[in-house]
């Protein structure tokens, strides 16, 4: 979550994170929601979202923007057992991305694409003189350090060790998100999506060994002010 000027901004929504999300706001209170890439892990709890905000005591409540890759109504209308016409689109206003700028509630938005099997995107989000970089899921892409260019805050995936082998083009390692950081002049990184089969703080000590600059944990409930 993502919050400047009272405005509300989710990025990615895969599944588990509705219930996560309903122990720290009103559910209702998102303005906005930004899909990374449409693999089950960061977009089928819009589903969830759909049943909440599609048939609550007094109706539907209303259409808020949906950000994503391109077939992204279809994909969730279609997780959900949906016709495609109207699928989801009474509470959410689908818009596909292309890389490029736009603005996004009050932020100026940019997204380029990054090295993922799919269609995957990261995006840089500027408000009054401060900024924060997602990476969502890649593997090493000059694109992303492009986007992170002195961010203040790099929210940036490590689901890799380094030494143990893997699928290329897919995520990053510690040291891998701790390079892209460095290559960026980051001001802080933030290390996200940690899986429960590697060690963190292994990831956190490969991320050092590349990355001098201040580093942290992505955890549920934690609050990072950025650019103070």
């Amino acid at each position: 979550m993502v919050e400047a000027g009272g405005f509300r901004l989710l990025l990615d929504m895969g599944n588990g994170s509705l219930g996560t999300l309903q122990r720290h706001l009103d559910i209702y209170s998102v303005d906005a929601v930004y899909l990374s890439h449409l693999h089950a892990d960061h977009c089928f709890d819009l589903c969830s979202y759909w049943v909440a905000r599609m048939f609550p005591p007094g109706g539907p409540k209303p259409r808020i923007p949906v950000y994503g890759p391109k077939g992204v109504a279809q994909r969730v209308a279609e997780a959900y057992g949906l016709d495609p016409d109207p699928g989801m689109t009474e509470v959410f206003d689908f818009h596909e991305l292309t890389p490029g700028t736009f603005e996004l509630g009050p932020f100026s938005a940019r997204v380029d694409t990054v090295n993922h099997p799919v269609d995957a995107f990261g995006i840089r989000l500027e408000h009054e003189g401060s900024s924060l970089t997602y990476s969502g899921d890649t593997g090493a892409c000059d694109s992303l350090v492009d986007l992170a260019a002195d961010t203040d805050l790099f929210l940036c995936e490590a689901a890799f060790h380094d030494h143990v082998e893997h699928p290329k083009d897919m995520h990053l390692t510690g040291s891998e998100a701790g390079d892209h950081a460095r290559r960026a002049r980051a001001r802080k990184l933030l290390l996200t999506h940690l899986v429960p089969w590697n060690d963190d703080e292994v990831t956190l000590t490969e991320a050092r060994s590349t990355y001098g600059g201040p580093i942290d944990l992505a955890r549920s409930g934690q609050v990072h002010a950025v650019g103070v």
